[in-house]
């Protein structure tokens, strides 16, 4: 397995700690000379975020550093590139480990670091099977569970476990004997691309030599969760698939009591019948996500995100149908690629993509409430003219 040169850099992260810090160990103990790197900012109310550096045999180093605008996640940003560059420069460490503070997301500290010019090599989010469903359910703020990264933190455990999971190409999963069937379903439907990786597993027959730069006399396997660790990371690629224009999101599945339900149409939503239904919608699935089209609002793209009974919609831009030739190339491929093979001949990209995922899913009933939202044949008829007359439904909630 080939590793650019430099200081190999995995980041490691989640809300379920146990299974966190098992992921951590298990790096320790399979990568010799592998440090981790952990910034606690439960400390932050009292002016500091407290850094530790360990490997296997303990804490190397300590040290403070100071919030940055009274945001613990800003102190983070502002230290974690320093303290790498500083591991890389002194030789030696075959592995940094970067272990996030458990409501800490993955996806802005891997920018971070690959913007300060090191190579994340991968991005793990260890999970517990057992506790997926609650930690979805959960509507509860973080600031209520002493969990916010800042004082003006407003996210939800629900909201913020759920961009945690997403976004990480590889799961590392704990051998919980709490969890049952529906668990690891609801875990494989939530995010069916990832490479799920048990903890504990006998490592692969490859070996650490094959896969770091820095030689060592000894040989030891290389677990499936290193080799993980050390496979690459495309933070562009990664940011991408998170887009609702383009994210991959999950496929129809019905197994072991879970259901996940793609709802695609080609007709806009009637803006006052989705508003008014959005309490329903919102709280028939543990996760739903997906984009959506508005009658009244013909050109924009919404992003559809709900978990733990609560919904944030908000704008993603134009769809491509909406901009002029010349703006195209102003769009990542990736987008135009995305756009091109879901492309309609009457609406170009404009659509309802929306995927709803959870234990006893009430498929038909909810596939009914959002046919009943669409516009019907005489009013989908009257043409967009009619259509941006409608009542302005979302204004207030997009703060419009």
């Amino acid at each position: 397995m080939a590793v650019p040169p430099g200081l190999p850099v995995v980041i490691v992260g989640g809300l379920h700690a146990d299974a966190r810090r098992a992921a951590v160990a298990q790096l320790l103990a399979d990568v010799p000379g592998s440090v981790v790197l952990h910034h606690d900012l439960a400390t932050a109310a009292a002016g500091t975020v407290v850094r530790t550096i360990r490997d296997a045999s303990g804490i190397l180093d300590a040290g403070e550093a100071p919030l940055v605008n009274d945001c613990a996640c800003c102190a983070l940003r502002e230290d974690l590139v320093p303290e790498l560059e500083r591991l890389r420069d002194a030789g030696g460490t075959r592995l940094a480990v970067v272990e996030l503070w458990d409501s800490v997301e993955p996806k802005a500290m891997a920018e971070v670091v690959t913007a300060g010019g090191l190579t994340v090599t991968g991005v793990i989010t260890a999970v517990d099977p057992a506790l997926v469903l609650p930690y979805l359910g959960n509507g509860d703020d973080l600031a209520d569970g002493g969990l916010a990264a800042a004082a003006t933190d407003q996210r939800t455990v629900a909201d913020t476990f759920a961009r945690q999971l997403e976004y990480a190409p590889v799961l590392a999963v704990a051998d919980s004997p709490e969890a049952d069937d529906e668990d690891r379903e609801l875990l494989a439907q939530l995010h069916p691309t990832a490479r799920r990786v048990p903890i504990g597993r006998e490592a692969s027959a490859a070996s650490v030599d094959d896969a770091l730069t820095v030689p060592t006399p000894r040989l030891r396997p290389l677990s499936p969760l290193a080799q993980a660790a050390l496979a690459g990371f495309d933070v562009e690629a990664a940011a991408a698939a998170q887009h609702p224009a383009c994210a991959l999101l999950p496929a129809e599945a019905d197994a072991h009591g879970v259901t996940t339900l793609v709802w695609s149409r080609r007709r806009p939503f009637h803006p006052e019948r989705l508003y008014a239904a959005l309490e329903d919608l919102t709280c028939a699935a543990a996760r739903s996500r997906g984009r959506f089209w508005l009658a009244d609002k013909p050109d924009t793209l919404f992003h559809w995100d709900a978990a733990g009974g609560a919904l944030c919609v908000e704008s993603a831009g134009p769809w491509l149908a909406s901009l002029p030739d010349a703006a195209w190339e102003m769009v990542p491929p990736v987008r135009r690629a995305a756009a091109a093979l879901d492309w309609d001949a009457e609406h170009g990209d404009r659509c309802q993509h929306l995927v709803f995922t959870s234990p006893g899913l009430d498929r038909d009933g909810l596939e009914r409430l959002l046919e009943s939202c669409l516009l019907t044949d005489a009013e989908y008829a009257a043409g967009r003219d009619a259509w941006q007359r409608l009542p302005h439904a979302f204004d207030t909630l997009l703060e419009v």
